[in-house]
C-alpha cells in the first residue's frame, strides 16, 4: 500500500496552510491597499478641492471662480484618470464645473470624501464647504472635486502584489526549512534502520541508541515486540529440545520391543512384551500430551489476553477434566472453597491445565486423600495437598525446571508437569512454591495476583 513520507505529508501541509493563508493575506492586501490608496489620492482631492476653493471670489454679489492651474496639476500626477469639478452655491445652483456631479448626502461637515458615478464611470469625489462673508453675499460655497478610480486600483493591486510575492519566497523559504528540519529530526529513524539491517537475525536483544523522546515510544514497541518474538523463539526451541530429548528413547524402546515381538515365538514371553510395549505406548501418549501442553500454554501466554476469572471456577474445571485413566484415584480429590469470590485476572485454559498437572502430580506420585483448595487471603492461592512424601526440600528451589522429577526418577513420568505449572505462573505474574502444612503432608502452591494487582 502506497504511503507518502513525512517529508511530502509536511511539504503538501504547509502548501495548503500557504494557500490558505495567501487567500487572507490577498484580500487583505487588496483591503489594505484600496484604504491606503484612498488615504493618498484623497488628500490630492482635497488638495484641490482646497485650491479652487480659495480662488473663489464674489463681485456684483455673486460668487465666481477664477480657477487655478495648481489645482489640477496636483491631480495631473494620475494620468490615467479623468478630473471632474462643480461649484455649488447653497441653493444647489452650479455655478461653474459639471452638474451631474452629485452632491454628498453627509451631515454637512467642511471635508467629505464619497464615491459616486459620473457618466457611468466610478469616481471618488471630495467635497469642501468655503464660508464666505463679503459685501452683498453671506453664506456658504460648496466645491466638488471627483476622479476616476484607475490610479487607485493599480496602487491597491500594486500592493497585494507587493504582500503576494513576499509570501511566495518566505513560503518556499519555509518549505525548504521544513523539509531539512524534518530530514535533520528523521536522522534517528535512519540510524534506527541502519542499526536493524545490521543486526544478526537470531539477535533479539533490546535496541540500545539514543532517540529524541518522541522516538522513545516506538523503540520501546520494538524492544517489547522483539520481547515477545524471543519468547516465541525460545519456545520454539523449547519444544524441539524437548520433542529431542523425551520422544527418541521411547521411540527407540518401542521399536526395539517391536522387533523382539516379531522373533518371538513363546505365548508367554510374546504376552509380557505386548504389556511393555503397552506401557510404552501409554507413557510416549502421555509425554505428547505433556510436550503439546506446554507448547500452548506458552503460546497463550503473549497471545491471550488476559480476563477475570473466579479462581473457584478454575479448581471445579479442573478436577472434573482429571484424565480417565485416573478416574478411581481421582475419587479421593477433595475440594476445598472459599464462600466468597477469589478474583483474578488471566487465561482460564492455561490455568486449568496447569491445576490438573499438580492434581495429576499429587495423585500419580502422592499419596490419598488430596485436597485441592482455593483462597482468597492474603492473595488468591491454589493449593494441592497430599499426604505422600513430596520432593526433597534440596531440591525444591529446582521445582518447575524442565524434566526434573524429584525423587519420582524410576516412574515414567516426562518431568514436564510442573514445569507447565512453572509456565503458567511466569505468564500470570504469579509463583510457584513447595511447603509442608502439616506433619505427613506435602502440598504444592500456586500464587496468583489478585484482579486489581497488574496482571497483564
Amino acid at each position: 500500500m502506497f504511503s507518502p513520507s513525512i517529508t511530502t505529508r509536511l511539504a503538501a501541509t504547509i502548501i495548503l496552510v500557504l494557500l490558505g493563508g495567501g487567500i487572507v493575506v490577498i484580500l487583505a492586501a487588496l483591503a489594505y491597499g484600496r484604504q491606503a490608496s484612498d488615504e493618498a489620492y484623497d488628500k490630492l482631492l482635497a488638495g484641490a478641492a482646497f485650491e479652487i476653493s480659495r480662488a473663489i471670489a464674489v463681485a456684483d454679489g455673486k460668487p465666481y471662480v477664477d480657477l487655478p492651474v495648481a489645482a489640477f496639476e496636483i491631480l495631473a500626477l494620475a494620468p490615467d484618470d479623468r478630473v471632474f469639478y462643480r461649484v455649488m452655491a447653497e441653493d444647489g445652483t452650479t455655478l461653474t464645473g459639471y452638474a451631474a456631479l452629485p452632491a454628498p448626502t453627509g451631515t454637512g461637515r467642511t471635508v467629505e470624501f464619497y464615491d459616486g458615478e459620473i457618466f457611468a464611470t466610478p469616481v471618488r469625489l471630495a467635497s469642501v464647504i468655503r464660508r464666505m462673508a463679503e459685501p452683498g453675499f453671506s453664506g456658504g460655497v460648496r466645491v466638488i472635486v471627483a476622479q476616476t478610480t484607475e490610479a487607485r486600483s493599480a496602487l491597491a493591486w500594486t500592493i497585494a502584489r507587493n504582500a503576494l510575492v513576499l509570501l511566495l519566497v518566505s513560503g518556499c523559504m519555509l518549505v525548504v526549512l521544513a523539509m531539512v528540519a524534518v530530514a535533520s529530526s528523521l536522522q534517528p529513524l535512519r540510524r534506527i534502520e541502519r542499526i536493524l539491517r545490521r543486526r544478526d537475525p537470531v539477535d533479539l536483544t533490546p535496541l540500545e541508541v539514543a532517540a529524541p523522546k518522541e522516538v522513545e515510544a516506538m523503540i520501546g514497541a520494538i524492544n517489547h515486540f522483539m520481547s515477545r518474538l524471543a519468547r516465541r523463539v525460545d519456545a520454539m526451541q523449547n519444544m524441539l529440545a524437548d520433542s529431542t530429548h523425551q520422544l527418541r528413547t521411547p521411540i527407540a524402546a518401542l521399536r526395539a520391543q517391536a522387533q523382539l515381538a516379531s522373533d518371538e515365538t513363546d505365548p508367554a514371553q510374546m504376552r509380557q512384551i505386548v504389556d511393555r510395549i503397552h506401557q510404552r505406548t501409554r507413557g510416549l501418549s502421555r509425554l505428547a500430551d505433556q510436550l503439546l501442553s506446554r507448547a500452548l500454554v506458552i503460546h497463550r501466554a503473549d497471545a491471550i489476553a488476559r480476563t477475570p476469572l473466579d479462581l473457584r471456577t478454575i479448581a471445579i474445571s479442573a478436577s472434573e477434566e482429571i484424565d480417565h485413566d485416573l478416574s478411581d484415584a481421582a475419587m479421593h480429590l477433595r475440594l476445598d472453597l472459599p464462600q466468597e469470590e477469589v478474583r483474578i485476572a488471566g487465561d482460564s485454559l492455561s490455568l486449568v491445565e496447569a491445576t490438573k498437572n499438580l492434581v495429576t502430580n499429587a495423585i500419580k506420585y502422592g499419596a490419598a486423600p488430596v485436597t485441592l483448595r482455593v483462597r482468597g487471603t492474603p492473595e488468591p492461592t491454589l493449593q494441592v495437598i497430599d499426604h505422600g512424601p513430596g520432593i526433597p526440600e534440596e531440591t525444591w528451589d529446582e521445582l518447575g525446571r524442565r524434566f526434573t522429577r524429584g525423587n519420582h526418577s524410576e516412574t515414567d513420568g516426562a518431568g514436564l508437569g510442573l514445569a507447565i505449572v512453572r509456565s503458567v505462573a511466569d505468564a500470570h505474574g504469579g509463583t510457584l512454591g513447595c511447603s509442608r502444612p502439616q506433619p505427613g503432608t506435602f502440598a504444592v502452591t500456586l500464587s496468583l495476583p489478585p484482579l486489581d494487582g497488574g496482571a497483564r
